[in-house]
């Protein structure tokens, strides 16, 4: 197995295919290229039916995945709101790729992706989220959970799609298909690993709490009492600066670790973030963005530049399987620049991690990501996929 990432900002699409397509065969020393992952900002739009011949030219044979971005990552670069090519190419002997396209009904989703259920594979899914509303992304995340429990799912929503003149639209590209509407995916079976990590951007604050009543996505009881009254006392015990911070970046993370374990309380990784939808002060019940049960552990995450930076660091450090040969990184376009303020950020401290890992990837309309092996669509997240040999590391 042999990964190569590059990035090109040239002008015109041809020529950015080209130039990232001569640095990706210089790092694959002569192996022949068996898939091709391409995201492209939609400065190139009015050349995007070129995609595919450029990339078949460059890797004849090689399969195509990608989509428009809102920004690209490649070669240890990050390049937003600009024109940008990132090419991610993969020499995968051992592995098949089943590439899949899906429509809006449920129904069909099995027919169209030609995998055995229950298969030990990995599955990466783009799609576009200005054809399919949120709630048909989760659909589709548990209806692959359910028919592929053990298969890592991967993936991110496309972006882009606004920055050019006319209607927004996003593409996913599928060999020399474009795709407008849907999903598009490859499923990898075989001699591949996908370790995944999500990088949540958030600090817990407070102490965890157990959800002692609950309905649907609303608790209704937080150590048996209303949970506005939970929030009202942890305003008060905040710095000025976390209640300046809490007014828009204040969330709760919910335990995917049932109950407390025997006394072993949630840590960094086991938390799903979601976002507070609202308060009732009547009855000082809390909106969530997740269903809630009884006996969950729950705690009020803060989400600010320097969360991310540690909760990525801590994350990326406390990893503990083989060292991958490749990797894929989907970032939220609410990161990067927006939150840090400077470039290349999540990049530079993947390297750090991990050495001169080739990494690739975009900025997303969402993220998808497993948390305690369930799939979820994520915001403000950096998700990555870790992709190594199965026979290497038996």
């Amino acid at each position: 197995m042999r990964w190569a990432s590059a990035i090109a900002t040239d002008g015109h699409l041809v020529d950015a295919v080209d130039a990232a397509a001569d640095d990706l065969h210089a790092v694959l020393h002569g192996a022949r290229a068996d898939l091709v992952l391409a995201f492209v900002t939609d400065h190139h739009a009015a050349q995007f039916a070129q995609l595919g011949r450029a990339v078949e030219r460059a890797f004849p044979g090689a399969l195509l995945v990608g989509c428009t971005a809102g920004g690209a990552i490649g070669g240890g670069r990050e390049i937003e709101h600009e024109p940008a090519v990132a090419l991610t190419a993969a020499a995968l002997p051992g592995v098949r790729l089943t590439p899949y396209v899906l429509g809006a009904d449920p129904d069909a989703w099995a027919s169209q992706i030609d995998l055995d259920e229950g298969a030990a594979a990995a599955l990466l899914t783009l799609p576009d989220p200005l054809s399919w509303p949120p709630d048909l992304c989760d659909e589709l995340l548990a209806f692959l959970d359910e028919r592929w429990p053990d298969a890592a799912k991967i993936g991110g929503l496309a972006s882009g799609g606004m920055t050019t003149a006319g209607p927004p639209t996003n593409t996913l590209f599928l060999g020399e298909e474009r795709v407008s509407g849907g999903a598009i995916g490859v499923a990898l079976e075989g001699d591949v690993v996908v370790d995944t990590i999500v990088a949540q951007g958030c600090r817990p604050i407070g102490e965890p709490m157990i959800v002692t009543r609950a309905h649907t996505n609303l608790a209704l009881g937080l150590d048996g009492q209303p949970p506005l009254q939970a929030l009202d006392r942890l305003c008060q015990a905040m710095t000025a600066d976390e209640r300046a911070l809490a007014r828009h970046s204040l969330f709760l993370g919910v335990s995917m670790r049932q109950g407390v374990g025997g006394g072993a309380l949630p840590g960094r990784g086991d938390y799903l973030i979601r976002n507070l939808l609202g308060v009732d002060r009547g009855s000082g019940a809390l909106a969530v963005a997740a269903p809630l049960a009884v006996g969950q552990v729950v705690q009020f995450h803060l989400r600010d530049a320097a969360a991310a930076a540690t909760d990525l660091t801590e994350l990326l450090g406390a990893h503990d399987a083989p060292p991958p040969d490749g990797a894929l990184l989907f970032s939220c376009v609410g990161r990067g620049r927006l939150l840090y303020g400077t470039a290349n950020h999540d990049s530079r401290v993947f390297r750090r991690a991990f050495g001169d890992v080739p990494l690739g990837g975009f900025f997303c309309n969402g993220e998808i990501g497993q948390v305690h092996r369930r799939t979820y669509l994520h915001g403000y997240t950096s998700s990555f996929a870790l992709f190594r040999r199965k026979l290497a590391s038996t």
